[in-house]
């Protein structure tokens, strides 16, 4: 725990410095600063701008859904759902995967280690056709003009991109979008007062218990779900901490990006589909996988006895952050 703290304070230390002339980052303790795109620097005014482009049902094919739809912050920006479900109806292949803290991955979506910025992977969902999400493909222009006959909207985009000649193209909302998901940035859960303030009762016994557990060689949960953001490698304005973190889970699918164990009390249904509804459930399918032949090397054999489990679920629970609750109705608000 000790090691955990001091080396990733440290790391942050190192690389805490604004990213652009009128945005500070204000970050837990023990975050490091995020990467930011050159062509797409922070600024509050493009942030503010974001932050109600992600909540604008203008931008979808019905004029019923945004970006909220499927990453609703009460949820820890994700939707509850098994598969998300597209603005037609359509279902998707995959669940949507949380954005909270989503500014250090390092590639974006379930199946695509490539797909390595905020910025490309947002017009997946706003072009994609097969199946259909937000479902603007071919609309780009006639939703750009759609805004562009608010007055609210216009000078929003004017104070956020001051030095473009057209500052409201397609282009331009794509990266306001993504300057507000950067900032999507949560670290106040139970553990992290413990680990990172020292509040030695932020957490239960049964969760130090399972804390033990979590990182130890017997369990191995750690071995994927490893790093600040309990989902492997990340990238931070310093670099990457190694490449995209990839793993087969067992179900005989392939290789799935490792999803961050933050807020997971509030991301129910589990697994890249949604198969599991309990993280009891995901427990009990990662003991029994490990036993299977050419599975994943990481993960253990282990037989964790009832208490134990408990244990270990009490720990996961404590990865959930209440500011982010807190925040989340003053998020929608803001947004509409």
């Amino acid at each position: 725990m000790g090691a955990l703290a001091a080396g990733t304070v440290a790391r942050a230390c190192a690389i805490a410095r604004p990213v652009a002339d009128d945005y500070q980052w204000h970050l837990p303790r023990g975050f490091p600063t995020p990467a930011v795109p050159a062509d797409n620097p922070m600024s509050v005014a493009k942030v503010e701008l974001g932050r109600r482009l992600f909540f604008e049902t203008r931008l979808s094919v019905t004029g019923s859904y945004s970006c909220a739809s499927c990453h609703d912050p009460a949820r820890a920006y994700s939707d509850g759902r098994a598969r998300a479900v597209g603005s037609t109806g359509e279902l998707l292949t995959h669940g949507a995967m949380s954005l909270a803290n989503v500014a250090y991955n390092i590639s974006y979506g379930w199946t695509k280690p490539n797909l390595s910025s905020l910025e490309a992977q947002m017009l997946e969902p706003l072009l994609n056709q097969h199946p259909v999400e937000i479902g603007i493909a071919g609309r780009q222009t006639a939703v750009v003009d759609l805004l562009a006959a608010d007055a609210s909207y216009a000078t929003a985009f004017r104070a956020s991109f001051p030095d473009d000649p057209q500052p409201m193209t397609f282009d331009h909302m794509v990266k306001a979008i993504a300057a507000f998901e950067r900032t999507l940035i949560f670290g106040h859960s139970p553990f992290d007062r413990y680990v990172f303030n020292a509040e030695h009762e932020a957490i239960t016994a049964p969760a130090k218990r399972g804390m033990r557990l979590f990182y130890s060689a017997r369990a191995g949960c750690s071995s994927c779900h490893s790093g600040f953001n309990f989902d492997g490698n990340w990238r931070d304005a310093s670099g990457e901490s190694g490449k995209p973190s990839f793993a087969d889970n067992g179900l005989g699918e392939g290789r799935f990006r490792v999803p961050t164990l933050r807020n997971i009390a509030l991301t129910a249904p589990y697994m890249h589909d949604g198969r599991y509804a309990t993280l009891a459930a995901v427990i009990e399918h990662y003991s029994r996988v490990a036993r299977q032949p050419d599975v994943d090397r990481r993960l253990r054999k282990f037989d964790l006895s009832s208490a134990e489990r408990q244990d270990l679920i009490a720990f996961l629970e404590a990865l959930s952050d209440s500011e982010l609750l807190a925040s989340s109705g003053a998020q929608a608000a803001a947004g509409r």
